[in-house]
């Protein structure tokens, strides 16, 4: 008898892309359970996945640099076409377009490295309480159900992000609406289940989740919820990433965000990854659209 896929099964079945002909790859979309449009981190992952298929083994993904163009469309699959840049002796270069119905809806450049030895220093981690003592997902959103409209909202959020399990340092955005906070916001998150020890598979993982609440330190800074709440309308922008260390997404990883600035109906975020053991692995910036609905 099968046993019935795991939420993180359906999850690693989005990024095992189709390869319909040399360098082009095709993806599948997850149903539309929270806005209708694809998540942008899926379509950011995916394409990475992509522009790995065409890399050396040897050569780990050290940086991305993407752009959202358009919403994605959930009710269809995206091609992804690669480019070969760059093969250098150290370095290769790919860049990625995404597309539906004919017209691309991201724009993704990636670099890999050969590993080599060189200077090291690192910031130190900043403090963080322990992820189990932290509330779940479904414990933190339980109890904002009235702001959020109901158990069945919360129902979907929850099963939008089944696949990882999230916890906030102090609390989303929606849980402390009309009172502006430091433009600041921690999260501790992991797959649910373990994965394989590809660390391609790995950076995707981290670059699917990276999506997720980076932009949230913009709306704390003006006691705003977001997108649960309905006080102000969102959406990625462009994003980058830069791999610095060997992680484990399937183990705690501390995602550390900070807003320094939101002006012309945009908000400007930056985050770091950290492995539990205060290794800094990943560095993001994402630039997002921010704007209050009218009427």
């Amino acid at each position: 008898m099968t046993e019935p896929s795991t939420p993180l099964d359906d999850l690693l079945g989005l990024l095992d892309l189709e390869q319909i002909e040399q360098d082009i790859f095709r993806g599948t979309t997850d149903r539309p359970i929270l806005v209708p449009r694809v998540f942008g981190g899926q379509v950011a992952a995916q394409a990475l996945v992509a522009a790995g298929r065409t890399v050396p083994d040897d050569r780990a993904a050290h940086s991305l640099h993407s752009y959202f163009l358009r919403p994605g469309d959930p009710a269809v699959p995206i091609v992804y076409t690669v480019d070969r840049i760059r093969d250098g002796r150290s370095f290769t270069t790919r860049r990625v377009v995404a597309v539906q119905h004919g017209q691309p809806i991201f724009h993704l450049s990636a670099s890999f490295q050969t590993y080599e030895e060189g200077l090291e220093h690192q910031e130190p981690m900043p403090a963080a309480p322990d992820p189990a003592s932290l509330p779940t997902a479904a414990e933190t959103l339980g109890a904002h159900a009235g702001l959020l409209g109901g158990p069945d909202v919360v129902r979907r959020i929850l099963e939008a992000r089944e696949a990882v399990d999230l916890r906030y340092v102090d609390g989303p955005p929606f849980a402390s609406v009309g009172e502006p906070r430091e433009p600041k916001s921690q999260v501790w998150f992991r797959t649910n289940g373990k994965l394989a020890d590809d660390p391609m598979l790995h950076v995707c993982l981290a670059t699917y989740v990276s999506d997720m609440t980076l932009l949230d330190s913009v709306l704390l800074a003006h006691g705003r919820g977001g997108w649960a709440v309905g006080d102000v309308v969102g959406a990625s922008l462009d994003h980058a990433m830069w791999f610095h260390r060997p992680f484990r997404a399937d183990e705690w990883l501390l995602y550390d965000q900070e807003s320094p600035t939101a002006q012309g109906g945009r908000g400007l975020a930056r985050g770091r990854i950290f492995t539990q053991d205060g290794r800094l692995a990943v560095s993001v910036i994402q630039e997002g659209l921010v704007r209050i609905p009218q009427g």
